[in-house]
């Protein structure tokens, strides 16, 4: 229910769980809107009390708040990049839906998954990767880089735009330095590999991932395998590239074949090369950076994704110290 008085307006959420989704870790999302709308949004256990100087912004804000909790109760966790966006499509087109925003952008990787991109960074790198035959994505972990570029190769895949899928990383942070681990090649590498795995049995049912790697249809390898190979038709995924040599990345960049994509994906401010060693990942962006048909897609702490529930859990420790503090 909606109240108007004058300019201002109490809105309450009939789901408390929900609400606190809503508002966000220690209200963050209300912050937010306040920070963009230059409203004044004040809470009150489930509600909300919106105050701004005109009617127009009043009911620009409480239409981004009722359609973000439209998407809570639809089962969508709400990140601050949704309120940017939200706030963003509603004030250009006020009758817009979210939902409808929402599932337009989904990308259908198989029967088992869909991924909708959260923010802003993550809608341009996955129209980067359809556009262009070489994409960076370049930024801290938990920003989807690595998990998207697989996304995007399997649903390629599916849809025949490509015949393989092949994933790559350096086996191990400082030049793939395997001998002193047990079991053979295989057993070696494999924790390296670990990671793309993952997210190959989150997007495809488990027997459908074996039966594509035994034919080779996807292939995961340590980087090192991909020396002396030319790659054609393919989507291949070098992830963790900020722990390659310049040398391998150029080996990397050069085994591009014949109406194949590549997408290069690292943190650079995560190198594990050893003191003095020069990044590939980083020489790759000075060299590279304005070649026609090459395009680096920047991602920031802003883009990090977290699960709501992280927020109540952070939140629930520091009342618990808080509480520990007063007590002694």
């Amino acid at each position: 229910m909606i109240e108007t008085l004058g300019h201002e307006r109490r809105l309450e959420f009939d789901d408390s769980e929900l609400a606190r989704d809503l508002f966000g870790p220690h209200n963050e999302n209300i912050a937010l809107i306040a920070d963009k709308s230059g409203a004044r949004l004040d809470t009150r256990g489930s509600a909300v009390i919106v105050r701004a100087e005109s009617e127009e912004t009043l009911s620009h804000v409480a239409n981004v708040l009722v359609q973000l909790y439209g998407l809570l109760r639809q089962g969508k966790p709400v990140y601050p990049a949704d309120v940017e966006q939200a706030l963003s499509v509603l004030a250009r087109e006020p009758e817009a839906s979210l939902q409808r925003v929402y599932r337009e952008e989904s990308l259908a990787v198989s029967p088992k998954k869909t991924v909708t991109p959260k923010t802003a960074t993550q809608r341009q790198y996955l129209a980067s990767i359809r556009k262009h035959d070489l994409v960076f994505g370049i930024g801290p972990a938990g920003t989807g880089k690595t998990y998207l570029a697989v996304a995007m190769g399997v649903g390629f895949l599916l849809e025949r735009r490509v015949k393989r899928l092949i994933l790559t990383r350096p086996a191990v942070e400082a030049g793939e330095k395997l001998g002193f681990l047990p079991g053979d090649m295989v057993e070696k590498v494999n924790p390296y590999l670990r990671p793309l795995y993952d997210a190959l049995n989150d997007m495809l049912d488990f027997r459908k991932v074996r039966e594509m790697l035994d034919t080779g249809v996807i292939e995961v390898a340590p980087l090192a395998f991909m020396r002396g190979r030319t790659l054609n038709d393919a989507l291949i995924i070098l992830d963790e590239a900020q722990n390659t040599t310049p040398e391998q990345m150029k080996m990397f960049l050069t085994r591009l074949g014949l109406a194949s994509k590549a997408v290069v994906t690292g943190d650079v401010t995560q190198i594990d090369l050893p003191p003095r060693s020069v990044s590939g990942l980083v020489e790759a962006k000075r060299v590279l950076d304005g070649v026609h048909g090459i395009d680096f897609v920047s991602f920031t702490d802003a883009d990090v994704i977290r699960h709501p529930l992280v927020g109540r859990i952070v939140q629930a420790y520091e009342r618990d110290s808080r509480q520990g503090k007063t007590e002694n």
